[in-house]
């Protein structure tokens, strides 16, 4: 696994039930703030694999992005059970819902 993709995978697994990161902020949390279409991949395809809270992320404006109908059914259902209030439209409030604190004890990045 490349380095970005650990810690982003670290990042990922550390946010807490009822809590929500954007992409960007995952992407910059694991070293590359530029790199949330990366995010987006790493989610895809590794979610499953690693077990990854992938319904805790969201895009920049705080809405649920998964272009189709059955995923984005089951990302709001699964915020939902863990008390975040998110509307039909999934959209949801980031003044409330985001997670600031990454993982401290994540490894180092350079650059």
């Amino acid at each position: 696994m490349q380095p970005f993709t650990a810690r982003a995978v670290a990042v990922i697994r550390g946010i807490p039930a009822g809590r929500v990161m954007t992409y960007g902020q995952v992407a910059e949390a694991a070293g590359s703030r530029r790199a949330a279409r990366q995010v987006v991949r790493i989610l895809h395809a590794m979610s499953e694999k690693h077990g990854l809270p992938w319904h805790r992320v969201v895009n920049a404006q705080g809405r649920i992005a998964l272009a189709d109908d059955e995923g984005r059914y089951t990302q709001r259902e699964l915020l939902r059970r863990e008390g975040v209030h998110v509307d039909d439209d999934g959209r949801l409030d980031l003044e409330t819902y985001l997670h600031r604190d990454p993982d401290p004890d994540l490894p180092p990045h350079s650059g």
